[in-house]
C-alpha cells in the first residue's frame, strides 16, 4: 500500500468552501481503481489548514497522478492555496487499509 498525507494550507478566503473546491477531484479519486481511502480533515487549530490522508494499492499511483483530474486539480489549486502543499509519502506499507488500533476499545 502507498500511504500519502498532504497538508494544504489555504488562503483564508477560500477556507470554508475549499471542501467543495475539491469535491469533484474527491469523488474521481475515490472510483480510481486501486484507491483504497482518500478522506480530508480539517485541522483543529488552524482554520485554514486542511490534511488529506489518501492510500493506494501500489500498482495505483501512476495511474492517479497521470489522471485528468489530478491534472485538473494541479492546474486550479495556486489560485486557493497560500503555500505549497506538504505531503508525506510512504511506499510498501505492509497493510492494505486501516488498522484497528489495539490501546482504545469503546466500553
Amino acid at each position: 500500500m502507498i500511504l500519502i498525507n498532504v497538508k494544504w494550507t489555504v488562503k483564508p478566503e477560500y477556507a470554508e468552501q475549499f471542501p467543495s473546491l475539491v469535491q469533484e477531484f474527491t469523488e474521481a479519486t475515490r472510483r480510481e481503481p486501486g484507491n483504497i481511502f482518500f478522506e480530508w480533515s480539517r485541522h483543529l487549530d488552524e482554520a485554514n489548514t486542511y490534511v488529506l490522508v489518501e492510500a493506494f494499492q501500489d500498482d495505483a499511483a501512476e495511474a492517479h497522478v497521470n489522471s485528468d483530474h489530478f491534472k485538473k486539480i494541479v492546474a486550479d489549486a495556486p489560485e486557493w492555496v497560500a503555500e505549497a502543499p506538504k505531503i508525506i509519502n510512504v511506499q510498501d506499507v505492509p497493510q492494505d487499509g486501516w488498522g484497528e488500533m489495539g490501546e482504545i476499545q469503546p466500553r
